[in-house]
């Protein structure tokens, strides 16, 4: 089954079937023998499934929600790139480099020389400028709360001025907006609904053709880095089923795409011109709706069961089970315990328990107050220790996690039962509060800081009583005084040292309150055809997030990967 969610954190999953389906390909982009040759058979060409189904939309605003993939990256870039498949500095992309006033409140940016704009216009500080008074001036358009003005002070300088200090904001600023030419969208009527038919971006690539089916890029000849990129032309498909993408990429007709293939070691055995990455990075988790003072109603409002469901799954087998033994250890501290390791204060946090300690559980659940029942389920003051865990029909890993868990929980005395809910009533539930336990995964914020998880999922200011919709993304309704301190603290500086302190304090209390429990880091499978194009990332050069719906990691990746020469 193929499953898309708006949720970075859903991975695509297979079906064995589909790997076995190559005789009944049916490529709804495709109609030739050899879709991958989509120049002709001239220069080199890959053809790249990012998950697409269906019709494809036209859409190449990279100002709009709904832009098709390769926008962001591959045709318009940004100031600078954030690798957050690793622990790296950014990379200096349209800017060469910046600097704040000691106050937060002033951004200088120094812009590259000798780029142009794929129509041959010359790039300047004049058009990031552009750019971020025209995302400042309207609302729309304005995702990530940007509260600046900007002025291009000469042709490669360009300062944002900030109301109030505003260190925080730039990864946003710097890796997360993509710079549009000024010669262009001066005169765009409405810059919300544009399509932009015919991009005109500084990316590698440029829009060569486009149909309801799919879309080719063909290579910029005058991209502003010397040499790349070395691919001629990039061709985007639509797919109808999994069966057909699994089986088009057993067939060397496709060469980039991301799934969770069951039995893909053996697989890869079978495929010499096969190859994959995992890049975990988003964390499987338990969402509990965890204040019972804004409206959360069960068991789990109590931190002594959060803690004890922490310790008594068995989270090796339940990655055997449900992560095909590629998922990774996951972190009290919802960070990455191998790229966010410096922002881990405390070595005992750096991951959790990987088998079961039930013990511990059942001495904190004793402790608390739980008695064990003659049903053997606990129970505190006429109260079953019973909850429900949510997820979404057709989401079989999360299922299978769910039906483990059961069985594991009730080795002391915890009734979990698991139900399946269509995507938007799972969705609903979670974002307004009425649910007792969510099965979720979270990760990729803009940058590596662990301010962006830290503030999104834990400080107050982003939730709201259960009924109301908590979008900003606290849904556990965690509510913590000494966290949220802690976060504005290191919201306030951009010196590493001082906000390491105030994420020590951070860790303490959510490793303690556990508002979300983790599972596992999930594995990011990304599939390469090797016969066409080398020059992927693999497990030990992990260079750039290889999925291949990941936006801007696309650019550098495409600009990287060379032809096979024959």
């Amino acid at each position: 089954m193929l499953l898309f969610t708006r949720r970075p954190g859903r991975r695509l999953a297979w079906t064995a079937a589909a790997v076995a389906s190559v005789a009944a390909l049916s490529l709804s982009a495709c109609s030739g023998s050899d879709p991958a040759g989509a120049n002709g058979g001239s220069g080199s060409a890959i053809t790249v499934f990012n998950g697409a189904t269906g019709t494809i939309t036209e859409n190449f605003n990279p100002f709009s929600p709904t832009a098709l993939q390769p926008t962001l990256g591959v045709i318009f870039e940004s100031l600078y790139w954030y690798n957050l498949a690793s622990e790296s500095e950014p990379t200096p992309m349209l800017a060469t480099g910046h600097e704040w006033n000691e106050d937060g409140t002033e951004l200088t940016i120094t812009t590259r020389e000798g780029v142009k704009w794929n129509d041959g216009e010359p790039f300047s500080a004049a058009d990031v400028a552009f750019t971020f008074n025209l995302v400042n001036e309207t609302p729309e358009l304005n995702t990530t709360g940007l509260a600046a003005t900007a002025e291009a002070t000469d042709e490669n300088t360009v300062v944002l001025s900030f109301a109030e200090q505003s260190f925080m904001q730039e990864p946003e600023i710097l890796g997360n907006r993509g710079i549009v030419p000024e010669h262009i969208w001066k005169d765009v009527a409405d810059p919300v609904t544009e399509v932009n038919s015919n991009p005109v971006g500084t990316g590698a690539f440029k829009v060569k053709s486009f149909s309801a089916q799919s879309y080719a890029l063909e290579k910029n000849a005058d991209y502003w880095e010397e040499g790349k990129p070395a691919i001629d032309e990039v061709r985007y498909i639509s797919l109808e089923t999994a069966d057909a993408a699994s089986a088009a990429l057993t067939a060397g007709q496709v060469d980039w795409m991301s799934a969770f293939l069951p039995g893909l070691e053996q697989l890869l055995k079978d495929q010499e011109d096969l190859a994959y990455v995992n890049t975990p990075a988003l964390t499987t988790s338990i969402y509990t709706c965890s204040n019972a003072e804004l409206g959360c109603e069960g068991p789990q409002t109590d931190v002594a069961v959060r803690q004890a469901i922490y310790h008594a799954i068995d989270r090796t087998q339940l990655n055997n089970l449900a992560g095909g033994g590629f998922a990774g250890e996951g972190s009290p501290t919802l960070l990455l315990p191998e790229r966010d390791a410096k922002w881990i204060v405390d070595p005992e946090h750096k991951v959790a328990p990987q088998t079961a300690d039930t013990a511990t559980a059942n001495q904190i659940l004793d402790a608390a107050g739980w008695t064990l029942g003659a049903d053997g389920i606990r129970v505190k003051d006429g109260q079953k220790l019973a909850l429900t865990i949510q997820t979404v029909t057709g989401w079989s890993d999360y299922i299978s996690l769910n039906d483990a868990m059961r069985q594991q929980l009730k080795e002391v005395g915890i009734d979990l039962t698991p139900t399946q809910l269509s995507w938007n009533e799972w969705n609903a539930n979670q974002t307004g509060g009425t649910f007792q336990l969510s099965l979720d995964s979270i990760g990729l914020y803009a940058s590596p800081n662990p301010y962006y998880p830290y503030n999104q999922r834990y400080h107050s200011d982003n939730t709201t009583p259960v009924g109301e919709s908590a979008i900003s993304g606290n849904f556990a309704r965690y509510s913590n005084q000494v966290v949220d301190a802690a976060v504005r603290a290191a919201g306030s500086t951009n010196d590493e040292a001082e906000q390491l302190a105030q994420y020590a304090i951070v860790q303490e209390q959510i490793v303690n309150d556990l508002p979300y429990i983790p599972i596992y880091i999930n594995s990011t499978l990304t599939e390469f055809n090797t016969s066409r194009a080398e020059g992927w990332p693999t497990n030990d050069d992990k260079y750039a997030f290889a999925a291949s719906w990941k936006a801007w990691d696309n650019g550098i990746i495409l600009k990287t990967i060379t032809p096979v020469t024959k």
